[in-house]
C-alpha cells in the first residue's frame, strides 16, 4: 500500500503550483473575459513546454506520466487558467501518436505559438458543435469516424458569450481549410483515447478547483463575524463545506486510483474513467455552490473572485454535455461490456492494496473457521449482536486469535499489524460479524493503556480467553451523541464509587460482563474536565438491563443504575481525566473503513434484478435510467473504498491525520442511505418484500442504513471534526 505523494512527482506539483499562483492570477483571470483566453498566458506554457507534457519523446515531447500531467492540470484549475490547455495536451499526444509529415508540422506550429485545441465529438460536415479553446485555435484537431484531421479555421470562430468563457468556439466542420493527420485502422483508438484522457484531465482540473474554492471559503468562515462569532462556528456553514471536501478529497484519489486501474489494465478502467468525470463535476458544482453560500451577498458581486469559480465549474464541466450521460456511459461499460480505447497512464507510482503480509495467521483463522462455523446454525452475513455465538467465540479465544495483537499473557498471539489485519479480515470474508469482539477488543486496549494491574489481571485474559465479552456505555437519553453531556453520576464514598444512572443503546449488555463508562465526577466543573470512566462489572447490585428491539431487527438495550457500587480499581485513567480516556477511545471507532462493502452488496443484488426483470418489453439493464442508478451506486463503492483506503494509509504511513477516518465513515454510512433507498425505489414494489436473498437485501440495507450513521458518532460530529480538522475552521459545537 502507497497512497502518498510519489517523491518524484512532488517537485512536479510544486513548479507548476507556483507558475500557475503567479501567472493566472485572480487579475489575469478577470482580464481575459469575457472570451476566456489570455495570449500571454499561453506563450508561457508554450516556454515552459507545458502543452507538449505528455508528448513522445521521439515527437519531442516530455514524455510525462499520466499522472503527473494531472498534477499540472489541479494547479490550473486551482488558478482557472485561461487557457486550453487540457485540450491542447491531449491534440499534441494524438498527433504523436499518429505521427507523420503534418503532424510534426503542426507540433512545430504550437512550439511557434500557435493554438491547437480538441473538437470533443465526432465531426460532420455542416454539423456545428461548440469547441473550448475554438474561439483562440489557429487549428482544430477532428475526427469524422475515418480519418483525424486538422481544421484551419477560414476566420476566427465565433466567441459566444458563454457561463464561464474557456474560450468556447462555435466551430461548423468543413468551413476551413483541412489536413489530414492519420486515416489509417487506428485513428478511431487515438482519438477515442484522447477523449477518455481529456476527461481525466479536466476532473484533475475541476478536483483542483473545488479544492481551491474550499479553502477560500473555509478562510472566510473563521473570520467573518457574524452574532458575535465568526460564522464557521454554525453547523449550516460548516457541515456543507465538511462534506464538501469530503467529495472532493474523494474524488482526487478516486482519480489517483483509476489512473492505477489504467496502468494495471483492469477491466473497469474505461467505466473508472467516465464515473470520475462524473463524480468530479458533481463535487466541483457543490463546493462551489456552498462556498459562494458562505460569503453570502459579497460572493455575488464581481468583485470577489467566487463568482469566478462558480461559473467555470460548469463552463469546464459541461462542455462535453450533460455528466449524466456519461454515467450512463459508465454503466453501459460496467454492466453491458461496452469497450474503449485508453490513454497509456505511463509511470503510476501507488498502491491501493492493503498490506499482504500475515497471510500465514489468516489461514490459520480461515482454516479454524471452517472447522467451527456451521452455515445452517450460525447467523453469517448478519451484521448484528444477535448473530453472536459463545461457543465460536470461546473456540477463537481458545486458538488466541480473538485478538492476535495482544501480548499472550493476555490471550493474544503477539502479532504485528500485518498479521492482526490479515486475521480480522477473515471475519469479513466468511461472515461472521462477531460484534462483541468489536466492543471488547476496543475496551480491553483502553484498559492496557489506562486501567490499574489488578484490573488488567481481572478482566484481559478472560476477555483475550473469549469466556467474557464488554460493551459500550456512553449515551444517555438526555446527550445523544454528545459523550461530554454524561448526568450519570459517580460519586467516592471510600474506597468505592457509588454511580447512579442511565445509558442508552448499550448494545450487546445481555452478553457483556462489563461496561466502559462516562461518568460525571465533578457538577460544577466545565463538562469535558468533569467526567471520569469506569469498567463497570455488570453482575454488581443495582445493575438492570432492559432490551430495546429496533426495526432492523435487531435488539439494543437501555441499562440502569441505582447506587452501583463498584472499588476503585475499575477507574480507568485520573478523576475528572476522562476526557483523555474518551479521546483514545474514539479514535479506534474514527479509523475508517467502514460501510462500502454493504453498498457493494447492495449493487450486486440490484444488477442480479436489472439482469432478469423485463420492464416494457426489453429487461430492466438496458434502460439507461437504470444504468445511471447502477453506476451511481458503483461510483459510491469507489469513493468510499478509496476514502478508507487513505485513512488506512495515514495510519501506517504515520501521516498527519486530518480526520481521514471520519470522512471515510460520513461518505460510506451517507452512501449507504441514499443508494438503499434509490434502489429500493428503482426495483418496486418488490424490493418491499423482506427475508435474506435478492431484492431483500436491499430492503434490510434500507432498515439498517440510518443506524450506521449514528454508530461510532453521529454523522454531524464528524463532520464537525472534519471541519475543524481538515478545513482549520473554528470549533462548531461547545
Amino acid at each position: 500500500m502507497k497512497l502518498s505523494m510519489p517523491a518524484d512527482s512532488l517537485p512536479i506539483q510544486e513548479m507548476f503550483e507556483r507558475f500557475f499562483a503567479t501567472e493566472s492570477a485572480p487579475a489575469r483571470v478577470r482580464g481575459a473575459e469575457p472570451n476566456g483566453f489570455d495570449a500571454a498566458l499561453w506563450q508561457e506554457l508554450i516556454a515552459l513546454d507545458a502543452p507538449f507534457i505528455r508528448l513522445s519523446g521521439a515527437a519531442g515531447g516530455g514524455e510525462m506520466s499520466l499522472f503527473d500531467t494531472c498534477l499540472m492540470m489541479e494547479q490550473a484549475g486551482r488558478r482557472l487558467a485561461p487557457a486550453p490547455l487540457a485540450e491542447a495536451v491531449v491534440a499534441l499526444r494524438i498527433l504523436g501518436e499518429a505521427g507523420g509529415e503534418a503532424a510534426h508540422a503542426w507540433i512545430e506550429n504550437v512550439r511557434n505559438g500557435g493554438v491547437l485545441t480538441l473538437a470533443l465529438h465526432q465531426a460532420a460536415p455542416g454539423k456545428p458543435q461548440l469547441v473550448p479553446g475554438g474561439a483562440a485555435a489557429s487549428g482544430i484537431l477532428t475526427f469524422d469516424g475515418k480519418e483525424l484531421a486538422i481544421e484551419v479555421p477560414a476566420a476566427p470562430l465565433d466567441a459566444p458569450f458563454t457561463l464561464g468563457g474557456n474560450a468556447i468556439g462555435s466551430f461548423t466542420p468543413g468551413q476551413g481549410e483541412r489536413v489530414v493527420i492519420s486515416s489509417n485502422a487506428d485513428a478511431a483508438k487515438i482519438w477515442a483515447a484522447g477523449v477518455e484522457e481529456w476527461k481525466i484531465l479536466t476532473a484533475a482540473a475541476l478536483i483542483g478547483m473545488a479544492r481551491e474554492v474550499l479553502t477560500m471559503a473555509s478562510a472566510y468562515a473563521s473570520e467573518r463575524i457574524a452574532f458575535g462569532q465568526p460564522i464557521g462556528t454554525y453547523q449550516g456553514i460548516s457541515h456543507k463545506l465538511a462534506d464538501d471536501i469530503i467529495e472532493a478529497d474523494g474524488a482526487a484519489m478516486l482519480l489517483w486510483q483509476t489512473l492505477r486501474h489504467i496502468a494495471d489494465g483492469a477491466p473497469t478502467a474505461g467505466a473508472d474513467i467516465s464515473g470520475l468525470f462524473w463524480w468530479a463535476c458533481q463535487s466541483a458544482t457543490n463546493s462551489v455552490a456552498h462556498s459562494l453560500h458562505t460569503f453570502g451577498g459579497y460572493g455575488l458581486t464581481n468583485e470577489y473572485d467566487l463568482q469566478l469559480y462558480h461559473r467555470r465549474a460548469k463552463s469546464w464541466a459541461l462542455v462535453l454535455g450533460d455528466p449524466r450521460q456519461e454515467l450512463i456511459r459508465a454503466g453501459r461499460r460496467l454492466y453491458l461490456g461496452e469497450t474503449t480505447s485508453l490513454p497509456d497512464a505511463g509511470l503510476v507510482d501507488l498502491d491501493f492494496e492493503p498490506p499482504q503480509g500475515g497471510q500465514e495467521l489468516a489461514a490459520e483463522t480461515r482454516a479454524l473457521f471452517q472447522k467451527i462455523l456451521d452455515p445452517a446454525k450460525h447467523r453469517l452475513g448478519e451484521s448484528n449482536f444477535e448473530s453472536h455465538d459463545w461457543d465460536v467465540h470461546r473456540a477463537i479465544g481458545k486458538a488466541g486469535l480473538l485478538y492476535p495483537n495482544w501480548p499472550e499473557k493476555w490471550g493474544g498471539r503477539g502479532a504485528d499489524a500485518d498479521s492482526t489485519r490479515a486475521s480480522l479480515a477473515v471475519w469479513q470474508e466468511v461472515g461472521y460479524a462477531g460484534l462483541p469482539r468489536s466492543t471488547t477488543a476496543m475496551i480491553g486496549h483502553i484498559v492496557q493503556i489506562f486501567g490499574t494491574p489488578e484490573l488488567q489481571d481481572e478482566v484481559l485474559l478472560r476477555m483475550g480467553r473469549g469466556d467474557i465479552s464488554a460493551c459500550l456505555g456512553y449515551t444517555e437519553p438526555s446527550g445523544g451523541s454528545d459523550a461530554f453531556a454524561a448526568k450519570t453520576r459517580a460519586v467516592k464514598d471510600g474506597d468505592e464509587w457509588v454511580i447512579n444512572g442511565q445509558k442508552m443503546f448499550t448494545s450487546g449488555a445481555e452478553y457483556a460482563s462489563y461496561a466502559i463508562m462516562i461518568t460525571r465526577t465533578d457538577p460544577d466543573a466545565p463538562k469535558h474536565k468533569g467526567i471520569t470512566i469506569f469498567l463497570v462489572p455488570l453482575n454488581v447490585p443495582g445493575v438492570e438491563i432492559h432490551p430495546v428491539h429496533t426495526f432492523m431487527d435487531e435488539r439494543t438495550n437501555a441499562t440502569f443504575y441505582a447506587d452501583v457500587r463498584i472499588p476503585d480499581r475499575y477507574r480507568l485513567g485520573p478523576v475528572n481525566g476522562g476526557a483523555k480516556v474518551l479521546a483514545a477511545a474514539l479514535s479506534l471507532e474514527h479509523g475508517g473503513g467502514y460501510f462500502h462493502k454493504y453498498i457493494e452488496h447492495l449493487e450486486t443484488e440490484a444488477l442480479a434484478w436489472a439482469r432478469e426483470t423485463e420492464r416494457n418489453g426489453r429487461k430492466a439493464i438496458e434502460d439507461s435510467d437504470v444504468l445511471a442508478r447502477l453506476a451511481r451506486t458503483h461510483v459510491h463503492v469507489n469513493v468510499a473504498d478509496v476514502l478508507s483506503a487513505k485513512a488506512m494509509w495515514t495510519r501506517l504511513a504515520g501521516e498527519t491525520d486530518l480526520a481521514y477516518g471520519p470522512a471515510a465513515k460520513v461518505f460510506s454510512t451517507e452512501a449507504f442511505i441514499s443508494d438503499s433507498t434509490d434502489l429500493l425505489d428503482m426495483a418496486a414494489p418488490y424490493s418491499l418484500l423482506r427475508g435474506k436473498e435478492g431484492l431483500s437485501v436491499i430492503e434490510k440495507g434500507y432498515r439498517h442504513s440510518t443506524a450506521t450513521t449514528i454508530y461510532g458518532g453521529t454523522s454531524e460530529v464528524m463532520r464537525s471534526m472534519i471541519a475543524e480538522r481538515r478545513l482549520g475552521m473554528p470549533r462548531s459545537r461547545g
